[in-house]
């Protein structure tokens, strides 16, 4: 029996055979096609009698490699590589949903995945209702007879709210519902929403995963028949992640979890300090004690990830003289960077959504999110005081 190792092993040791060089680490195949031997080896590929790869927009020995590790941390058999986040939520959808179906889904879900379900899916006839986080009694009261399935983030974007995994998975049965959970905030070493009933799970690899702000890609994995429609699906739309992209994600993902670690000890650090400031409203990070769902927080997740969502005093002027006299962090829309970013989601990220759509998602005028990165901690609070310090001053 092939022996069993721990998930960061998984993410290091795993590997695409080597070449005749014996490579040490796996090569960058950039290479749109791959050749046939012969005119029968070329028929029986494309009649997929063969599992081989043929064209990069279907397979790539480097996505492939990404995918596998994917797979062994979340404990899922298949997965298929994208080139974005949101290309993995919106063909995740448009592969399992047809004209006429419903997804319920939590109202807490990030500005892009708000429009594809307000905007995008409704041309199609694809309908959906909310739930707010807090409220999962209400999801059964939403599901019709052509609900087909049940979404959510947990920890949210950007309030880091956490929803009750195995709730869900227990409703999502119930009911004969396909729960899709977003898994971006977490990463797959930090929580694994198929032991609590996910059938599939999503991830922006853009962000933890990749961890150095450099690529853009997204991945849904999951049971293999659900992921053979969503390879159909994207093997003719063209979503797919470039090999160059995924080569690099595969290599972040051997220390994915020695830097997950860092920005967890670095966030609780920050939201602790946040805590005291007299210029902060309030303070949300999973694994601080006051966090409204500490304890669903501790049983799903490892540790807290590296967003802490804030708010400062004075409204949307105090944010505005916050911001500008940040001089440290960065002021961006990415997160899971190995630098730190202070985001207002009202203004940027969530900033499609109207007044009273934040306001169903926790989302004030004040709030600020950061995520945290690995400078030194006293680093990073010393430049958060200083700007909370300007507000009123």
């Amino acid at each position: 029996m092939k022996k069993q190792h721990r998930t960061e092993t998984d993410a290091i040791r795993t590997q695409i055979p080597r070449t005749d060089f014996m490579e040490h680490s796996a090569p960058m195949y950039l290479s749109s096609s791959f050749v046939f031997e012969d005119a029968e080896d070329m028929r029986a590929s494309f009649a997929e009698e063969k599992d081989r790869t043929i064209y990069s927009r279907y397979s790539n020995p480097n996505t492939s490699e990404w995918i596998q590790k994917v797979c062994q941390m979340e404990g899922a058999e298949a997965g298929f590589a994208f080139a974005s986040g949101m290309a993995a939520v919106f063909s995740t959808f448009a592969a399992l949903l047809d004209s006429g179906d419903h997804v319920v889904a939590s109202r807490s879900v990030f500005g892009s995945t708000h429009t594809l379900l307000t905007q995008i899916f409704p041309k199609w006839n694809i309908g959906h209702s909310y739930f707010r986080h807090d409220r999962l009694e209400e999801i059964e009261g939403l599901i019709q007879p052509n609900t087909r399935i049940l979404y959510a983030e947990s920890p949210t974007n950007p309030a880091v709210d956490v929803l009750d995994l195995e709730a869900l998975g227990q409703i999502a049965r119930k009911h004969g519902l396909l729960l899709v959970i977003d898994n971006c905030f977490a990463t797959p070493y930090l929580q694994q929403p198929i032991r609590f009933g996910a059938d599939l799970v999503i991830h922006s690899g853009t962000k933890l995963m990749d961890g150095q702000g450099r690529v853009l890609a997204g991945i849904t994995v999951g049971p293999a028949g659900l992921i053979d429609r969503i390879y159909r699906f994207a093997r003719i739309t063209g979503p797919a992640l470039s090999p160059f992209n995924a080569w690099l994600l595969s290599k972040s993902m051997e220390t994915l979890a020695v830097r997950v670690d860092r920005h967890c000890e670095n966030a609780l650090k920050v939201a602790e300090f946040l805590s005291a400031h007299p210029r902060v409203n309030w303070v949300k990070y999973p694994f601080l004690k006051s966090h409204p769902q500490f304890a669903l927080a501790k049983k799903q997740m490892k540790a807290g990830g590296c967003v802490v969502a804030f708010e400062v005093e004075g409204g949307v002027d105090g944010g505005r003289t916050f911001f500008d006299h940040i001089r440290l962090l960065s002021l961006s829309a990415n997160l899971g960077d190995t630098r730190s970013i202070v985001t207002h989601p009202a203004s940027t990220t969530h900033s499609k959504l109207s007044p009273a759509e934040r306001a169903e998602s926790g989302i004030t005028d004040g709030m600020v999110r950061i995520s945290v990165g690995l400078e030194h901690p006293e680093d990073i609070c010393a430049d958060l005081g200083q700007a909370l310090d300007s507000i009123g001053g």
